[in-house]
């Protein structure tokens, strides 16, 4: 049950913090490209990484893990925005969006979990 709430709480962080920080990364951008997503996406998987390599501890994992990068990533609204894109005559630039957030996701868990390696000296 605890770790239930702590899910919870880590979620009730995450996810206005990834509206805030979408609206505000989107609002300085002139494109259609979801600029806001991707940094929230990209970010969340780096930190994710990050604490994937980290020695367990489930308290950690449920709450900043499961709860605050689970609510700060989207994969539902990164869906929606690639669909839009294509149906808005943007065909192009819906394949460069799953093509480098993808990559760019996977990128910064890979840099998450070596910057934790590194700090931690671990294996």
């Amino acid at each position: 049950m605890m770790e239930v709430l702590l899910v919870a709480l880590g979620a009730a962080i995450g996810a206005p913090l990834r509206y805030l920080t979408d609206r505000l990364v989107q609002a300085r951008h002139d494109t259609a490209f979801p600029w806001g997503t991707f940094t929230v996406n990209v970010c969340g998987s780096a930190l994710l990484g990050f604490l994937a390599a980290l020695p367990a501890d489930a308290a950690v994992m449920a709450a900043a893990g499961t709860g605050f990068c689970g609510a700060l990533t989207t994969y539902s609204t990164f869906s929606y925005e690639t669909l839009r894109l294509a149906r808005d005559g943007a065909p192009l630039m819906a394949l460069a969006n799953v093509a480098v957030s993808v990559t760019a996701g996977l990128g910064g868990g890979v840099c998450g979990m070596a910057l934790a390696v590194a700090l931690t000296g671990g294996p």
